[in-house]
């Protein structure tokens, strides 16, 4: 009895690992391997144990049970609890630059060797500069602003 319980672990073990590699974890992974050496390895001691009659009963069992469990995963949407459904469609630092105009003036706040950070209008942004370096504290103008670079120069 010790015999088939052992098998029939090994065999239902090794097709829930295969299956949740599947549906979890797509690709080659550590999941996928051990299910497949639990499955194959519960398939030879079943030739061992019982025969090659039986062995051949185990694995076309294992097959139809591997392949009804696929098929019932996916047809049932069984796993779409847990799926993401949400998106991002959002951007990062969106809109930070919607208060600042070409020609606008402020104070280097960092060195800008070429990047740096500069106040504008009591608020703190980070600016690159043409190549040139400016020292903090140095007075600046915004020259140019492509989505969310900000380019300054100084004034003199």
């Amino acid at each position: 009895m010790a015999e088939w319980i052992t098998v029939i672990a090994l065999v239902v073990i090794g097709l829930s690992l295969i299956v949740a590699e599947v549906i979890f974890v797509p690709g080659t992974t550590l999941v996928g391997i051990i299910g497949f050496i639990a499955t194959a390895f519960g398939i030879f001691l079943s030739f061992t144990y019982f025969g090659s009659e039986v062995g051949w009963w185990i694995t076309a069992g294992s097959v139809i049970l591997f392949g009804i469990s696929l098929y019932f995963s996916f047809k049932g949407n069984t796993w779409d609890r847990f799926s993401l459904k949400s998106t991002i469609n959002s951007k990062v630092n969106e809109g930070l630059t919607s208060k600042l105009k070409v020609g606008d003036e402020g104070i280097a706040m960092s060195a800008i060797r070429p990047m740096g950070k500069a106040d504008f209008h009591d608020a703190e942004y980070e600016v690159r500069s043409m190549g040139n370096y400016i020292d903090s504290g140095t007075t600046v103008k915004i020259i140019k602003i492509d989505v969310n670079n900000i380019f300054v120069e100084p004034i003199n």
